[in-house]
């Protein structure tokens, strides 16, 4: 890989699972002094109630930032984390992207039915096709819809 490629590096995250298998997923990309910045979108409803309060939201992104601290933290990478907010997570992704003008956009896919995709919306694919800059999509957990089982 390429130092430039990695240099600034945004990491969408989405809970404390997706953490964890995204931060053992790229860290063997990582070897040249990278800046991580891990981000968490609270999204906002656009008008309907929300299931649960910003507080606990805020909460959960803590904890999802701890594992990723957790799991870098013996690798000398610096890493930051934000709480971003807004209404559709893959253009909030972006914008915090283009915002610190990271080199690269890195997450590891979350298994999803194409029906759930349809339904819900495929932030992945979003940010790949939206993007301005270099995406890296790590390979799914051997557990996950989409993984490597065996070879």
């Amino acid at each position: 890989m390429s130092e430039d490629l990695l240099e600034t590096v945004l990491v969408p995250i989405a809970s404390e699972d997706d953490a964890a298998a995204t931060a053992e997923a790229l860290r063997p990309y990582l070897d040249a002094d990278p800046e991580v910045r891990v981000v968490h979108v609270i999204e906002k409803a656009g008008g309907a109630p929300d299931k649960a309060s910003v507080e606990q939201r805020e909460q959960r992104a803590e904890r999802i930032f701890g594992v990723v601290e957790r799991r870098f933290a013996d690798s000398g990478v610096d890493v930051t984390s934000e709480v971003l907010y807004g209404t559709d997570v893959a253009d909030t992704v972006l914008a915090a992207a283009a915002e610190i003008d990271a080199s690269a956009i890195a997450f590891t896919p979350r298994g999803a039915s194409r029906w759930l995709k349809l339904v819900s919306g495929d932030v992945s694919g979003a940010l790949v096709r939206k993007t301005d800059r270099a995406v890296l999509v790590l390979p799914a957990p051997a557990d996950e819809p989409g993984g490597d089982t065996d070879g």
